[in-house]
């Protein structure tokens, strides 16, 4: 791992299997609850962990007993942001500031798993909906919250993202009332892919991890690029152009070949670094 940890005070980040980094919240006397600077550090974080070759996946956790309990209302001031705006101006550098953390875990190359420890609610829940796989345990909570403090209840993404993940009847109710939910019922609606017990979702979440590090390097980065630009194709043809170009694409990198090779003489496939691998003999073009 190419990141340095001692550059963070609110987030802890560890290489916590290989090629696997493990980002985890740490205000847990607040609830992990996101103060300006540790939406600082989430930017820094997503930024050196985007720009790290040797990271194939990247898991995110709360320190404590919480996931992320949202936007640490008791902060007065704006974010690093803003300063020398005042009015709508300096809020919405700051708006724009905290939703962009959400841009960065869609757009980073590493598939995002969220280990939902505790509560999530608010920019909390915001970061479980662009995390690309989402797991919780038993205990954790879930609320979209932000209508309850006078806002729209549309913030941070969330409008877009939770419609796509669990349809959009439920997300318009689950945003309106801004009622609590466990985790029984996100797995039940989609929310999140599995429930385990208590003390083991960032393992298992690990594990997922270590199941994307046994695919193409190259073919997992496109992946996760398809998925989300198809979120927002205008047709199933848009949709399908896109999916034909990253598999010629993708064949190309000479790990498809590596994989079919593999196949055949019954042994893991040994794939290179991301893209990095030259055509083999025989291989198309």
């Amino acid at each position: 791992m190419n990141v340095d940890p001692a550059q963070f005070e609110l987030l802890r980040v560890e290489e916590a299997r290989p090629q696997v980094a493990l980002v985890t919240l740490d205000r847990p006397d607040r609830l992990n609850a996101l103060s300006w600077d540790l939406v600082d550090e989430l930017h820094g974080v997503l930024d050196a962990i985007g720009a790290d070759n040797s990271l194939r996946a990247v898991v995110l956790t709360g320190a404590g007993r919480g996931f992320c309990a949202g936007l640490d209302l008791s902060e007065r001031g704006g974010s690093s942001r803003s300063a020398g705006l005042t009015g709508p101006a300096g809020g919405m550098r700051s708006q724009e500031h905290i939703a962009n953390v959400m841009l960065k875990l869609r757009a980073i190359p590493q598939p995002v798993i969220a280990a939902f420890n505790g509560v999530a609610v608010g920019g909390g829940f915001a970061l479980g909906c662009y995390s690309d796989i989402r797991i919780a345990a038993e205990s954790a909570r879930f609320g979209v919250q932000f209508i309850k403090v006078g806002l729209s209840g549309c913030d941070v993404g969330v409008s877009y993202a939770l419609p796509r993940l669990i349809g959009a009847s439920r997300a318009t109710e689950l945003i309106l009332t801004a009622r609590m939910f466990d985790a029984a019922e996100a797995d039940r609606i989609g929310f999140v892919s599995r429930v385990v017990p208590d003390g083991s979702v960032v393992e298992a979440a690990l594990d997922v991890a270590d199941e994307i590090l046994g695919y193409s390097p190259f073919g997992v980065v496109m992946t996760k690029e398809v998925i989300w630009a198809n979120l927002s194709a205008s047709s199933a043809e848009t949709a399908i152009d896109l999916e034909n170009r990253t598999q010629i694409l993708v064949s190309h990198s000479g790990d498809f070949v590596e994989a079919i090779t593999a196949f055949r003489e019954k042994r893991p496939p040994d794939f290179a670094a991301p893209g990095s691998a030259p055509p083999r003999d025989g291989d198309a073009g």
